[in-house]
C-alpha cells in the first residue's frame, strides 16, 4: 500500500489531499504464512503461492520448467521482521487520515470475503463513468 510512512504521506498531500483512504486488516500470521509461501520465477517475475496458486510442479516454473525461487525477504523470518517494521511505520499514518475523517477500514483474511464491501464503497464514492462523457 501506499503511503507507508508519514513522510510518504506528506509528499502526497503536496500533489493531492486523499479523501479516501482504505486500510485493509490482515491477522499478523495470514501475511506471514502467504508471503512466506511466495516463489518466483526470476527469469520472468512470474510468482506463485504454495498454498493457493502453486506451479505443476513443485519448484518449477510452469513454462519453462525452470527452478523457482523464494526472495531473501520472503523468507518467515524476514517477513516477521518487515511487518512489525511496516506497522511501526504505518501507525501514524492511519493515524492521520483517521484524524481527518477520510479512513476506511475492512479485517478479514480472505480476498473474497473483503472485496465486496471495499467495492460497496468505492461505488458509493466514485461516480460512474459513462460512455457518452468518455467523448
Amino acid at each position: 500500500g501506499f503511503p507507508r510512512t508519514l513522510g510518504q504521506a506528506e509528499a502526497l498531500d503536496r500533489i493531492c489531499e486523499p479523501d479516501l483512504v482504505i486500510s485493509l486488516h490482515v491477522p499478523f500470521e495470514t501475511l506471514k504464512d502467504r508471503l512466506s509461501a511466495r516463489w518466483v520465477h526470476p527469469a520472468s517475475g512470474r510468482v506463485y503461492n504454495m498454498d493457493f496458486n502453486p506451479p505443476h510442479v513443485h519448484g518449477l516454473d510452469d513454462l519453462t520448467g525452470e527452478p523457482l525461487v523464494q526472495r531473501e525477504d520472503d523468507r518467515p523470518e524476514a517477513v516477521a521482521a518487515r511487518l512489525r517494521k511496516y506497522k511501526d511505520a504505518a501507525k501514524p499514518v492511519i493515524e492521520l487520515y483517521r484524524s481527518r475523517g477520510v479512513l476506511h477500514s475492512f479485517s478479514g483474511t480472505e480476498t473474497n470475503k473483503i472485496w465486496p464491501y471495499v467495492y460497496a464503497l468505492l461505488c458509493n464514492r466514485i461516480p460512474p463513468v459513462h460512455a457518452e462523457e468518455e467523448n
